[in-house]
């Protein structure tokens, strides 16, 4: 066996952040002092771990001087302490407002993760698979966002199956309080998936049937809201290539929720965003 050093790619100034949130939640749950393996500071390093470079639990837990167990135990309490901290819709809105902001941006994406078999029905009333995602052709769960005009992620909502439709989605997690914020001068642009969304939130105008052609102001609208929309896609890249370990899920795809929230909150602290 041969071994090496690394350097894990966090600020200290992270950890310690972490490591007082642990140490909150130990004194939460009574823990008594000295009967965990490993302290608050080591055990955010062991999850920041995970979280940067998907690390196999049973390698962190070798490299820790624990069980693969108490490794995966570890990595959960750390999502819960942190997915905890992330701001909720109302929170996230009303700091928007209050930053002044524009507008805002909101889409969906697919965080891929292990094939779990569940069967559902479709609209059509077919057995399909609940966790299989026709847009993306893989299994996962949908998420949804909202970002600043310059893509930064502001909110992330809970986890849907790969199946449900991102408008289908956002009309469970966050239409109905971006209607009151598009009445309070807050708008939100959306892609053309986001088609019937409602009051305040502007999407693309479709081709017309026929093969007829968009008017030129149409054509301008769309393409200057492509542009300022375009730029969410950087709050999921900022998500998903910092922490890599949303890349592919293999944990059950119903903490998929809890963990990208729990990344927002690392991807806040990282940018000065916390308050």
């Amino acid at each position: 066996m041969i071994s090496y050093r690394a350097t894990l790619d966090v600020s200290r100034e992270l950890v310690r952040h972490l490591g007082r949130l642990l140490h909150t939640e130990r004194r939460r749950r009574d823990t008594p002092k000295g009967s965990r393996a490993l302290t608050c500071f080591w055990q955010a390093v062991l999850a920041l771990r995970w979280f940067c470079d998907r690390t196999d639990p049973a390698a962190l837990g070798r490299d820790h001087g624990v069980s693969r167990a108490t490794a995966y135990r570890y990595i959960d309490e750390v999502i819960e302490v942190l997915a905890a901290q992330a701001p909720d819709l109302h929170a996230a809105l009303q700091r928007a407002k209050d930053d002044g902001l524009a507008h805002l941006i909101t889409d969906g994406t697919i965080i891929e993760s292990d094939r779990c078999r569940e069967t559902t029905r479709s609209v059509k009333g077919e057995a399909i698979d609940l966790w299989y995602s026709g847009k993306a052709h893989t299994h996962g769960g949908n998420v949804q966002a909202l970002f600043a005009p310059d893509g930064f992620p502001l909110w992330v909502s809970h986890v849907e199956p790969g199946s449900v439709h991102d408008l289908t989605a956002a009309r469970e997690h966050v239409l109905a309080a971006l209607y009151r914020a598009a009445a309070d001068g807050l708008p939100t642009l959306a892609d053309s998936g986001y088609e019937g969304a409602g009051i305040g939130v502007f999407t693309p105008v479709k081709q017309p049937a026929g093969g007829r052609v968009l008017d030129v102001d149409t054509r301008t609208y769309n393409m200057l809201l492509r542009a300022l929309r375009c730029l969410g896609e950087r709050g999921f890249a900022l998500l998903t290539q910092r922490w890599r370990t949303l890349q592919h899920i293999t944990a059950s795809p119903s903490k998929i929720g809890d963990i990208i929230r729990a990344a927002l909150v690392l991807v806040h602290f990282e940018h000065g965003y916390l308050t």
